[in-house]
C-alpha cells in the first residue's frame, strides 16, 4: 500500500464502515479500511443477507408443501437438501463480499486486512488477523479515525457453543437439519430462526422473558404473530426466563421459571437468540480517551464524535436499533459532517425496523402506546389485509397496517405492518416521514390496484374516518 496517511482511518468494512468509506472518498477524503474478518462486516457474511436467502428458502418450501395444493399444482413427495440450503445462503454472502471489495478498489479506498487497536487520537495500530497476512503497515495516521466494529451474539453466563448450542452465527453455517428446536428469544433474529427451522419441519419452542414477541413492538403485531406462530405449529412460551440448561442422553434440557414455578423442555438443539453486545473491547479506545458507556456502547455528541475530537463512532456500536441500514446512514451523516456539507443530529425515529419471518413485520417510528406516552394526542387507522383485493387474490390475508397519526395535524408519527411484503411497504411510510406527510395526503394519493400497497392508502383514510374497503 502506498501510504499509510490519510484523512480518515474506518475501523470495520460493515454496511456503516464502508459506505462511510465510499461516501467520504466521495467527498475527496484519502480512505483507509481495515477489517479483521471478511469484508462486508457481520450483517453481509453472519446476519442479513445469508439469513435472507435462508428465509426465501423457507418460504419457497411453504409454498411448494402449502400454497401449490390450493393453486391446483399437484406435487410429489417433497425432500430437502439442507446442506444445499446452507450452501446458497454462503454463495450470496461470498457473492456480495466480492462486491464490497470492487467497490472498496473503485472509489480508491485502502483495505488493509488486519486487528485494528486505537493507538492515539490519529493512529491505528495494525496487527495480524487470523487466517490473513501479515499487515503491510505497522500502523496508519489518519487526521480522524471512524469506529465502526459492530456488534457480536450475546450468550447468558455459563453458556457454551457447540453440540447443538447455536448462536445465529453458527446457525447459518450449520446443515444439519435439527428435528427440534428450543429458540430463547422472541426478538427479530429469534423469530426469524424459529420460522424457518419451522418451515423446514423442526419441531420448534420459542422461549420468551417478556409477556409478548417482538419486546417493544406493538402489541397488537406481537399478538398477531403469536397466533401466526401457533397456526403453524410453533411452540411459544412467553412470561418465560432462561435458568440453566443441561445435556441428557442426546437432547438438551432447558430449565425456565415463570411465576415462581420451574419448568423443563427438551430439543435436539438450541438457539440463542437474547442480543447483541457492541463490539466496543480491545480496540485501545480507553486510552485514546473514548468514553463507553452502559453495555459498552461508544459516547457520541449530535456529530457522531466521541469524547476524544478526532475518533467518531457509527452503527451497532454506538447505540440502539442494531440494523444495518440505520449505521450506514449514520456513516454517510457522520463524514458528511466531518466535511461540513450536513448539519450535526440524526433522526432515530425515521429508521425502520424490519423482520422477514412470515408473515413479515415492519415498523417505523412511534407506536400508538408510545406516542400517548409522550403527551400526544393521536388517531389511529388501521386496515387488515382481507380487505385489500390484491391480497385475498394471492392469498396474503395475514395481518394488517396500522398508521398513528397527530389527532391536531394529521402528521403521520408512525406505522406498524404485519403481512406479507411488510418489509417492502414501510418504505413508503418513511418517506412520508421524511416529508412530514399526514394521513389525509396519503389517502388522497391514487394508488395503483390491485397492490399490497392500497393497504397503506386504506389505513390512512381510516385514520380520517374515510376508509372505503372496510
Amino acid at each position: 500500500m502506498a501510504n499509510s496517511r490519510y484523512d480518515l482511518a474506518v475501523i470495520g468494512s460493515g454496511p456503516g464502515g464502508y459506505v462511510a468509506a465510499i461516501r467520504a472518498s466521495q467527498l475527496k477524503m484519502r480512505i483507509a479500511v481495515v477489517e479483521r474478518d471478511q469484508v462486508g462486516g457481520v450483517c453481509l457474511n453472519w446476519g442479513c443477507i445469508p439469513s435472507k436467502a435462508l428465509l426465501n428458502s423457507a418460504e419457497t418450501m411453504e409454498s411448494i408443501r402449502g400454497a401449490a395444493k390450493e393453486h391446483g399444482i399437484a406435487v410429489g413427495e417433497v425432500r430437502v437438501d439442507f446442506a444445499r440450503v446452507i450452501q446458497r445462503s454462503r454463495e450470496a454472502a461470498d457473492k456480495l463480499s466480492k462486491g464490497v471489495r470492487f467497490l472498496l478498489r473503485k472509489n480508491k479506498i485502502d483495505l488493509f486486512e488486519a486487528n485494528a487497536r486505537v493507538a492515539g487520537p490519529h493512529t491505528v495500530a495494525l496487527g495480524p488477523a487470523a487466517g490473513k497476512p501479515p499487515p503491510p503497515a505497522e500502523a496508519l495516521e489518519a487526521e480522524r479515525i471512524l469506529v465502526a466494529t459492530g456488534s457480536g451474539e450475546r450468550l447468558f453466563g455459563g453458556m457454551r457453543v457447540g453440540d447443538g448450542v447455536m448462536t445465529s452465527r453458527e446457525a447459518l453455517v450449520h446443515d444439519r437439519l435439527p428435528e427440534s428446536i428450543i429458540v430463547i428469544g422472541a426478538g427479530a433474529v429469534g423469530v426469524e430462526f424459529a420460522y424457518f427451522y419451522q418451515a423446514f419441519g423442526a419441531k420448534v419452542t420459542v422461549v420468551e422473558l417478556e409477556q409478548q414477541m417482538l419486546p417493544g413492538c406493538d402489541a397488537e403485531v406481537a399478538e398477531e404473530l403469536r397466533r401466526s406462530f401457533v397456526k403453524r405449529g410453533v411452540t411459544v412460551m412467553l412470561g418465560h426466563g432462561y435458568k440453566s440448561m443441561e445435556r441428557k442422553g442426546g437432547r438438551w434440557t432447558v430449565t425456565l421459571e415463570a411465576g415462581g414455578a420451574a419448568k423443563t423442555v427438551a430439543a435436539e438443539a438450541v438457539l440463542v437468540a437474547v442480543g447483541r453486545n457492541p463490539l466496543s473491547p480491545n480496540l485501545g479506545l480507553e486510552k485514546a480517551g473514548v468514553e463507553l458507556e452502559r453495555g459498552g456502547f461508544i459516547k457520541i455528541d449530535d456529530s457522531f464524535r466521541t469524547t476524544c475530537p478526532s475518533i467518531y463512532a457509527i452503527g451497532d456500536v454506538i447505540r440502539p436499533p442494531l440494523l444495518a441500514h440505520k449505521a450506514s446512514a449514520e456513516g454517510i451523516a457522520a463524514v458528511e459532517i466531518m466535511a461540513g456539507v450536513r448539519q450535526s443530529g440524526f433522526d432515530l425515529l425515521s429508521i425502520a425496523a424490519c423482520i422477514y419471518c412470515e408473515p413479515e413485520v415492519a415498523t417505523v417510528g412511534l407506536t400508538e402506546a408510545q406516542a400517548r406516552a409522550r403527551g400526544i394526542e393521536v388517531k389511529v387507522g388501521k386496515i387488515p389485509f382481507r380487505a385489500i383485493g390484491k391480497a385475498v387474490a394471492v392469498n396474503q390475508t395475514e395481518g394488517f397496517v396500522k398508521i398513528v397519526a397527530s389527532k391536531e395535524y394529521s402528521e403521520v408519527l408512525g406505522a406498524q405492518i404485519i403481512g406479507s411484503h411488510a418489509t417492502d411497504l414501510i418504505s413508503e411510510i418513511v418517506l412520508g416521514r421524511t416529508l412530514e406527510t399526514t394521513t389525509a395526503e396519503i389517502g388522497k394519493t391514487p394508488h395503483p390496484h390491485p397492490t399490497l400497497s392500497e393497504a397503506i392508502m386504506e389505513a390512512a383514510l381510516a385514520a380520517e374516518g374515510e376508509a372505503i374497503n372496510f
